[in-house]
């Protein structure tokens, strides 16, 4: 087991994996362990996509009564404890918050993926509802079966197209809904190339080898609506407040992830401009990793 105790004191795998009850919950992770060569615990390799599928696998069975959860090869792999620790982290925005929230919670999950794995750790660790979105098709339909294939989850969650890639917001709330949360992990890379080269990073750091330019080396880190955009991740962050402007009365909370610490002045610059009522930036930490999500409200009356 490997301790993970900066993860919040919520989060479930604090204590790291523990593969013996991993393996009962998905005995397809048994072929993946291997012994860490420096203290002889049970371990996998990172830099397999497979093992690290198989991984996560169990960690939904077991910890967030999954029976199912699947998606196409090629598609991001999400670690499951960072995933959490970011809807824990929100649960704590919501109670902070001087506004009274009670009742039904409502999150809308922007770029969900074909593992819709926000809004499955979010109904099942708070109860939240979740209406789900992304530009590409393909994740759309995966996600959906993700949730149909799931006991009380489509009770939680609806998937939504994003048929214009230029919007976020944009044709995917609709009028008189109202959102507590808005959550996003955006597309960090500004083009293939850069991507591209995030990926061997990846592979260098775990001391692997990079064959050629090949499709399969590109896919350890997921897809092109996964991974980049035009101008990265200051650009789409950036177009999400514009957006959110229109949106001020129907979302308590916008927040979003961001990857690179040097964005966040900017980011608070922009806000201002948009006049936000309040500004919040959160720190997580992951091990050695820390990341963070930036969250702003207009106005504390809905519609």
């Amino acid at each position: 087991m490997t301790n993970k105790e900066t993860l919040h004191p919520r989060n479930k795998h604090r204590q790291g994996y523990h593969f013996a009850q991993l393996v009962k919950a998905h005995p397809a992770l048994t072929s993946f362990i291997i012994k860490n060569r420096y203290n002889q615990q049970d371990t996998i390799d990172f830099s397999n996509p497979d093992a690290v599928k198989a991984l996560n696998v169990a960690l939904v069975k077991k910890y967030y009564q999954v029976e199912q959860w699947d998606f196409p090869q090629g598609y991001l792999c999400p670690p499951i404890p960072g995933r959490v620790d970011y809807i824990h982290y929100l649960s704590d925005l919501l109670k902070s918050t001087d506004t009274k929230v009670k009742g039904k919670i409502s999150v809308l999950d922007i770029g969900t993926g074909a593992t819709c794995i926000y809004p499955i750790l979010g109904a099942r660790e708070y109860g939240w509802h979740f209406v789900t979105s992304d530009i590409d098709p393909i994740s759309i339909k995966a996600a959906k079966a993700n949730v149909d294939a799931n006991k009380d989850l489509t009770k939680h969650i609806s998937c939504r197209l994003q048929k214009n890639s230029d919007n976020i917001f944009q044709g995917i709330i609709k009028k008189g809904e109202y959102y507590h949360l808005t959550l996003c992990n955006p597309p960090f890379h500004k083009s293939l190339a850069d991507a591209s080269t995030g990926t061997t990073r990846k592979w260098q750091n775990l001391n692997k080898t990079v064959k050629g330019n090949s499709k399969d080396t590109l896919n350890f880190g997921g897809q092109k609506a996964e991974l980049w955009c035009q101008g990265g991740e200051l650009a789409f962050i950036r177009q999400m407040i514009e957006e959110s402007k229109h949106f001020q009365r129907q979302v308590l909370w916008f927040t979003c992830l961001v990857s690179k610490k040097d964005h966040l002045s900017k980011l608070k610059l922009y806000l201002k401009k948009a006049q936000v009522s309040q500004l919040k930036v959160i720190k997580m930490e992951q091990g050695n990793k820390i990341s963070r999500f930036i969250a702003w409200r207009f106005s504390d009356e809905p519609l």
